[in-house]
């Protein structure tokens, strides 16, 4: 028995990429040339492939199917990013075919390869710091956006919040309240864009005063325990200290870390954190928190990309949100 021509032979034999070839299936022609086209033409008819076994032939329409990956889809954020972009491409009549990485490469290259095998038309992706180096290694030639981290290069499509100037402006605000020192506290910075924004609009605002501060790393296996040693250094201190929670999980953690010292917060003791509005303004006292717009992003992220499947072209390739400060008690040492 003869073996089923594939995509991968067809490309071989009209000397053109897979991702081409998938095009020509899919009868997206806009960017290639007549010369390619017949190539592709002859190769099928030489060939004899079937068509029945494309995207389009099982009754999914490809352009109109989006993947998407999230770095932690449990996150409070991701839920709103998700529906922002859910209720925006339900407008647009597309899907979405939604994947989690949990900030890992390999999971990231498992969802991005099978989402394409699947015939998405592009991809709206939370990334690792090394996502853009697989994404080229691919060679799949769909739109793509960004979300949260832009790649490092910063090309491309991509919408993020303005993390460095929020977080800059939150550190002006707690110096403005008089607290003399501060506690730092972020995974590793190195792996996510994102992070290691907040972690230089707080180091440099700071550094800018020369008023001191220190940083404690953790990460999603470090327990509140844990931290609470570590923080404890610098809590029985004399000074009265502010802790920057760099991500809405790490808040979580370093709030539990914290309840020994609940009664003095915010006298002695100020807490901010980023997002976690669904249970910050629960709790007592109540903490302030730097907000991004979540829902706004993940629409915004998905008009960017259906704007570049449509071939419209007219929406910014590139867009940064403004993060708003949601003070609540826990930085309230002193309004005057």
């Amino acid at each position: 028995m003869s073996r089923k021509t594939t995509i991968s032979d067809i490309a071989v034999l009209a000397g053109v990429s897979k991702a081409t070839v998938s095009f020509y299936l899919n009868g997206k022609f806009s960017r290639m040339s007549e010369d390619t086209r017949k190539r592709i033409e002859q190769a099928i008819a030489k060939t004899n492939y079937q068509l029945e076994g494309t995207v389009s032939q099982r009754g999914i329409n490809q352009k109109h199917l989006i993947g998407v990956v999230i770095g932690d889809i449990t996150s409070p954020f991701a839920s709103h990013i998700v529906k922002g972009l859910e209720d925006y491409t339900r407008e647009k009549n597309y899907q979405l075919i939604l994947g989690s990485s949990n900030y890992l490469l390999e999971n990231e290259r498992r969802c991005i390869d099978g989402m394409n095998e699947m015939g998405v038309g592009g991809f709206v992706v939370q990334p690792t710091a090394h996502f853009e180096t697989m994404w080229q290694g691919l060679e799949i030639d769909k739109p793509l956006v960004y979300f949260d981290s832009p790649n490092h290069s910063t090309k491309g499509l991509w919408v993020k919040t303005n993390n460095y100037e929020a977080v800059y402006d939150a550190v002006s605000l707690l110096l403005k309240r008089g607290y003399h020192r501060f506690i730092l506290v972020t995974a590793d910075p190195s792996k996510i864009v994102t992070r290691e924004e907040r972690c230089r609009g707080f180091t440099d605002h700071l550094d800018i005063r020369k008023v001191p501060y220190d940083v404690i790393t953790a990460e999603k296996q470090t327990d509140p325990e844990d931290l609470q040693k570590q923080l404890q250094v610098y809590i029985n201190g004399k000074e009265d200290i502010c802790i920057f929670a760099s991500s809405n999980w790490l808040l979580n953690k370093v709030h539990l870390a914290l309840e020994p010292y609940r009664s003095w917060i915010p006298r002695r003791l100020g807490l901010i954190g980023m997002d976690s509005c669904d249970w910050s303004e629960l709790v007592s006292p109540t903490i302030t928190t730097i907000v991004q717009p979540a829902y706004e992003e993940g629409r915004v992220a998905a008009k960017i990309l259906i704007d570049r499947m449509e071939g419209i072209d007219e929406e910014p390739p590139n867009q940064i949100l403004k993060c708003r400060i949601n003070e609540m008690s826990s930085t309230r040492h002193n309004e005057n």
